[in-house]
């Protein structure tokens, strides 16, 4: 997908060679048209089996093929547009799916190539997300967002592709990394590729770049507002390295930062080379009809499932461990909703502070539950969503510099996942996952890792929540322990459930995890969680699951409880034990 920094080796697992030969020139083969069938008809050889109905008319070949064409029109032409549009979507879902493992397997870093920390989406030519892969909805609800602000006062030409991490153009926080391509066909603007990737290392106060005493924007790490990495295809690497290397906070790792950069241009390069293809082969038009039909499609589900509803309101409210207010009310309105934040807490001292794009993410995660229907994430479902966001620490306000920006690391992460609960909550839908991804963060002057834990699952009316699982707006692996051991300086002591920690209840909530590491050298470490004081809530009478809670080791076994949202310095030998929290269960127990 692109050259092999310099400096860097190779490990070469497999080789394939691919050898073809020139055919020579073939007779071409000649049918005889003959009209339609009067009756349903069967051709069948040794291989396959062919049904030819009456709308269609029948030539053999003269070399033994057979040509079939549509002469009329019938009912079947209802389901054939039906078919049409569902072979589309998994057309568009296949390129998205394609993107990511082109970036997974072209990435430098653990944290793409082993947590699998990344996003891939397709979007109309307007920036409205219509198809994503099955990747992290945090980064993929924001990414229409994104694609619009960055639009905003640009002229898009064939070759351009965008790189950005400001929270103010639709970023989430600034260790995601965001790269946009436009997909021109013949000229016209048809779509856009973009993928979002959670770079580990990204400069701050501390490795890893979620710093837990961070007060401002810039000491969270690079700030990359909308800047071209290519430029109708040329490619600028050098101006986008200096913005990595000269900021106030650098990055620690800025080879691992230029190679994944590298590998989310090349999985941006596959993606608008598959839509154009697929536009050479169906026409433009077509193509840009279909994803209008996904959105269309998605925006009448929303419709229908209000239509289904006797209730017109639903709230919901919790708040953070700092006790930061978090209200939630939904409103039906005509054939839409209204999702109002008001009552919400004001803007976080910390880095609690969410963005627009964040809030959007969790709303349409949520709604896509909601409708239980089989879509992707398509922003159709917020065609007549009004969302009423307050100033606060759901709706902060970016200025121009870095220092008077708020930190948002956590807003991204923790904030996220309260949301959907609280959302989900008032629907009635689920009791309370998690509702933190447990960040974890370590390293030094030389590098530094970054990975989330999975907790229980809430319980619902009619199933028990999953245990040891990320929830919600996390959907990552963890990197597994022979890796992690392989390329860093510690030892996995254990990871396992922690059992009696999910909600009672005739549902149980799922259990929690323990993860103990043990770290070989000297290094500071950073936690940025939350339910450590707040319980996950049941459901219809189901009971709480327990909060989550971390402890720090010496070599001689003094322990101390190190708060959720904490930075420490760590000596060898030392070790950090982390148990998350379960989930609510549901329902009475019986």
């Amino acid at each position: 997908g692109y050259e092999v920094p310099i400096g860097r080796e190779v490990e070469v697992v497999a080789v394939r060679l691919v050898a073809a030969e020139k055919r020579l020139e073939q007779e071409k083969e000649e049918f005889e048209e003959k009209g339609c069938a009067n009756e349903m008809l069967v051709l069948q050889d040794d291989l396959s089996t062919c049904v030819v109905s009456p709308e269609w008319s029948l030539a053999r070949g003269s070399k033994g093929s057979f040509l079939l064409r549509r002469e009329k029109e019938s009912k079947q032409s209802i389901v054939a547009g039906a078919v049409q549009e569902e072979l589309y979507r998994c057309r568009f879902e296949s390129v998205v799916k394609e993107m990511g493992e082109l970036l997974r397997r072209t990435a430098l870093s653990t944290n793409i190539k082993e947590r699998l920390d990344y996003s891939c989406a397709l979007l109309d030519a307007k920036g409205n997300l219509i198809v994503n892969a099955p990747h992290i909805p945090v980064h993929l609800g924001a990414l229409g967002l994104c694609v619009r602000e960055v639009s905003r006062d640009r002229v898009w030409k064939e070759g351009d592709m965008v790189v950005v991490n400001h929270p103010g153009f639709g970023g989430s926080h600034l260790p995601d990394v965001t790269v946009i391509s436009p997909v021109f066909f013949e000229g016209v603007l048809m779509a856009f590729v973009a993928n979002r990737a959670h770079h580990a290392e990204i400069g701050g106060l501390t490795p890893g770049s979620m710093p837990a005493a961070a007060r401002c924007l810039v000491e969270e790490g690079v700030i990359i507002p909308p800047m071209l990495l290519f430029a109708e295809g040329k490619e600028d690497f050098a101006t986008v390295e200096k913005v990595f290397s000269e900021a106030r906070y650098p990055s620690r790792k800025l080879s691992d930062n230029l190679a994944d950069l590298a590998a989310q241009a090349a999985a941006n390069r596959y993606g608008v080379d598959a839509l154009v293809k697929l536009a050479s082969e169906g026409g433009y038009e077509e193509v840009s009809h279909y994803m209008q039909v996904l959105y269309q499609r998605a925006s009448k589900v929303l419709q229908e499932r209000l239509a289904s509803l006797g209730a017109s309101s639903w709230e919901s409210s919790d708040v953070m461990d700092d006790g930061t207010p978090l209200q939630v009310e939904i409103v039906r309105v005509g054939e839409g909703v209204r999702v109002s934040f008001a009552g919400s807490g004001g803007v976080h001292p910390g880095n609690l502070n969410a963005t627009p794009a964040v809030v959007r993410s969790a709303v349409l995660y949520v709604l896509r539950l909601w409708v239980e229907a089989d879509l992707p994430l398509n922003e159709g479902l917020l065609e007549n969503v009004t969302l009423d966001v307050p100033a606060g620490f759901l709706n902060p306000d970016f200025p121009e510099g870095g220092e008077e920006c708020p930190a948002v690391v956590g807003g991204n992460v923790e904030v996220s996942q309260r949301i959907v609960d609280v959302m989900l909550r008032a629907l009635g839908i689920q009791a309370n996952g998690q509702g933190t991804m447990n960040n974890l963060l370590f390293g030094n002057a030389r590098f530094g890792y970054y990975e989330t834990m999975g907790g229980g699952a809430g319980a619902g009316p009619g199933w028990n929540g999953i245990s040891g699982c990320h929830v919600h707006m996390s959907n990552t692996a963890i990197t597994d322990a022979e890796v992690l051991e392989y390329r860093f300086p510690l030892r996995v002591r254990r990871f396992g459930l922690r059992g009696g920690s999910g909600g009672d209840g005739k549902w149980r909530g799922g259990e929690g995890l323990v993860r103990e590491i043990e770290f070989l050298e000297a290094m500071t470490v950073s936690l940025l969680t939350q339910r450590r004081l707040c319980s996950p809530q049941g459901g219809d009478g189901g009971g709480d699951g327990l909060p989550g809670r971390q402890c720090l080791l010496d070599e001689g076994g003094a322990a101390r409880e190190p708060d959720g949202v904490e930075s420490f310095e760590v000596e060898a030998g030392m070790r950090i034990r982390i148990e998350t929290p379960g989930g609510g269960g549901w329902g009475e127990k019986v």
